[in-house]
């Protein structure tokens, strides 16, 4: 099966991110350990403010590792263990006197199969708000509920029955309602573990169109296994490989023009 992505897609790469794009996370020398295993060594990366970043190889490669350590998701996992350097706006995010509840109102999360809560659409969407104190008032968090639903391209379809359950809608309907809870709490950084792997064509093209809209207000990484996707979404892509970090980019240079046979070799479908 050929693997290697589609020269048109290729050609119609976003536009990059602008050289001089300030960063928004910077990882330096981070390794990561799962019992005596080590998952990630050496991990050097910066990542752009208002940019979609992707992460590819194959899997076990440790994209998704590395993406819940943004976050610190890997907190949650008794065995693992994390060493080196990450920053989001030159703050370290492991930083013991840092609350990790914090840092997740900062660094919101869509995982790779929709997790609506069993509640109301409504419900779902406004669960963050309520728990952070975002609003004020009913009329307030109203506000917010539509406003989200609208900027995850949803509102219109859901508008009439903000009461149904969030668990009725379709796969793509549910993965754009999780976009949604994730940004009625105004994250910073919007975290994306294989968003479509779940979803159907059509809902998948959703998901990608809405990824451009919201790569303007927010920092968007996303660890997919599709190099089309990538191709299509991003402006910078990096490639892991056997817990390292390969090399990083353009999308456009990552795909046209590697500097690591490694990164060369995946690309064309030699592996993976």
């Amino acid at each position: 099966m050929d693997m290697r992505p589609d020269p048109l897609i290729m050609m119609t790469t976003q536009a990059q991110a602008p050289t001089t794009t300030p960063t928004k996370v910077a990882a330096k020398n981070v390794n990561v350990y799962y019992g005596a295993k080590h998952a990630l060594k050496d991990v050097s990366v910066d990542i752009p403010e208002k940019s979609v970043t992707a992460f590819i190889g194959p899997s076990g490669c440790g994209k998704s590792t590395f993406l819940r350590c943004i976050n610190r998701m890997n907190d949650t996992v008794a065995s693992c263990r994390v060493e080196g350097l990450i920053q989001i706006d030159g703050k370290d995010i492991y930083d013991p006197a840092l609350d990790p509840v914090q840092l997740r109102a900062r660094v919101g999360m869509v995982f790779q199969k929709p997790n609506p809560f069993p509640k109301s659409i409504y419900d779902n969407v406004a669960y963050g708000p309520r728990i952070h104190g975002l609003s004020k008032s009913k009329v307030e968090l109203d506000q917010i509920v539509e406003s989200s639903l609208r900027k995850a391209s949803l509102w219109e379809e859901v508008k009439d029955r903000l009461n149904d359950s969030g668990t009725g809608l379709s796969g793509g309907q549910q993965q754009r309602l999780c976009i949604a809870r994730t940004i009625a709490i105004n994250p910073e950084i919007i975290l994306m573990d294989e968003p479509c792997s779940a979803l159907d064509p059509i809902a998948t093209a959703r998901i990608e169109e809405l990824m451009e809209e919201l790569r303007h207000n927010f920092t968007m990484i996303i660890v997919t296994h599709s190099m089309q996707q990538a191709a299509r979404v991003s402006q910078r892509t990096a490639f892991f490989h056997l817990g390292i970090l390969v090399e990083t980019g353009s999308t456009s240079d990552i795909f046209t023009n590697p500097t690591d046979k490694r990164t060369q070799d995946y690309i064309t479908g030699r592996f993976g």
